[in-house]
């Protein structure tokens, strides 16, 4: 039994839930889906979600909470995590606004990447758009909201997929990332991919 977690402070909580469950009917994994939101609900998780959202209302929320304290040291353990759009940024080491030079740390800094916020536009600039995902498949629909630009990474990330020449989903380590909404597109390819990683990490070659 696979234990995952999804950050259930604010975001798309229930579109994540909705893409593992079906990603995990998909791989023929049983598994246990739990919304965490206090920090004693990270004990025993294989693997955890970080939504879609507003990532400085998560990042406020998490502070009071003692989410964000926790959530990094369970990266410090090396737990695989997945975060899309706001939990992208969340991760990602440098983030900046759109305009401005001034570099902030995310709050769980363990992407080794700079990112810039909404850096597409505005919700009226939110758009969508098929690529193809290396060792995932073709024809992926990219569900691009609000979202953040990848400008910078190091070395260590791995592409695995771009867009206007940038990248839009990596890795690093055990940590997957996207700047879309892959949990929007009713396509499990990408969630299939996640809960790979987290079988890898329980089960090593």
């Amino acid at each position: 039994m696979m234990n995952i977690g999804i950050l259930a402070i604010q975001g798309a909580i229930e579109e994540h839930e909705r893409a593992i469950l079906a990603a995990a009917a998909s791989l023929q994994i049983d598994i246990k889906l739990n919304r965490v939101i206090l920090p004693h609900e990270l004990e025993g998780l294989d693997g955890l979600v970080l939504p879609g959202g507003e990532s400085g209302a998560m990042k406020l929320i998490g502070q009071k909470s003692g989410m964000l304290q926790a959530v990094h040291r369970a990266l410090e353990r090396n737990l695989p995590v997945f975060g899309t759009c706001a939990g992208a940024i969340l991760l990602s080491k440098n983030v900046r606004r759109r305009k401005e030079t001034e570099l902030k740390k995310g709050a769980f800094p363990f992407l080794d990447i700079e990112m810039i916020r909404n850096g597409y536009g505005r919700q009226a600039d939110s758009f969508s758009t098929l690529m193809d995902i290396q060792g995932i498949g073709e024809n992926f629909k990219g569900i691009f909201i609000r979202a953040p630009r990848i400008i910078k990474i190091s070395p260590e990330v791995e592409v695995l997929a771009t867009l206007n020449e940038e990248p839009v989903l990596i890795r690093q380590g055990n940590i997957l990332a996207s700047t879309f909404h892959p949990e929007l597109a009713k396509d499990t390819r990408i969630h299939e991919e996640f809960l790979k990683t987290v079988r890898n990490h329980l089960t090593p070659p």
